[in-house]
């Protein structure tokens, strides 16, 4: 008897050691724990976000939206931050996993839940399409240009510029050419 309250005291005292030592963490706070090691070596891409065309189109967003915490004074969600570049990242990848980093709120369809075979994105830091009148919602460019590609379907090389801007009319207002073709949802 004497035996096994030591072998149970032993199997604790384990067990409390190996508890105490280990790092418990979400699947999330795993996945994230090195993300801003850019070493000499890493290839890395910049991603920013930003919805500074709203300020000139205030009026037409809804009250719930007409604050500071959704609507930054300077339109900034996300200043140019650079990430390590992963073998095979989109321009999609790149955006969750900033999104999740810097606890953006991110809404999107999934790319088999469309026509288009590619992620949409509806709505980021609580602006959705159609939030600033019916041509609004969010584009992207990658160093300058706008692809004609959705987001994750665009895969990225080293050095890539992502900008995440919201429109309100239709690219128009942030140098988007129309040029008359039909272009996918970002």
């Amino acid at each position: 008897m004497k035996k096994d309250i030591l072998a149970i005291l032993a199997l604790i005292l384990l067990v409390s050691v190996l508890v105490m030592g280990t790092n418990i963490q979400s699947v999330d706070e795993y996945y994230m724990t090195h993300m801003d090691d850019i070493t000499e070596n890493s290839e890395t891409v910049t991603i920013s976000i930003r919805c500074d065309t709203v300020l000139d189109h205030y009026d037409r967003l809804p009250e719930e939206l007409k604050s500071e915490e959704f609507i930054p004074s300077d339109g900034i969600i996300l200043p140019p931050t650079e990430y390590v570049l992963r073998p095979g990242d989109t321009v999609f990848d790149l955006l969750d996993r900033a999104a999740r980093y810097n606890r953006i709120q991110l809404e999107y369809q999934g790319a088999d839940q469309n026509n288009f075979g590619t992620v949409y994105i509806r709505g980021m830091h609580y602006l959705y399409e159609f939030s600033c009148g019916p041509l609004s919602g969010w584009m992207y460019r990658v160093n300058g240009k706008f692809p004609n590609l959705g987001c994750s379907n665009y895969t990225l090389q080293d050095g890539d510029e992502v900008e995440w801007i919201y429109t309100c009319d239709l690219g128009e207002d942030i140098g988007k050419d129309s040029g008359g073709g039909q272009s996918l949802p970002e």
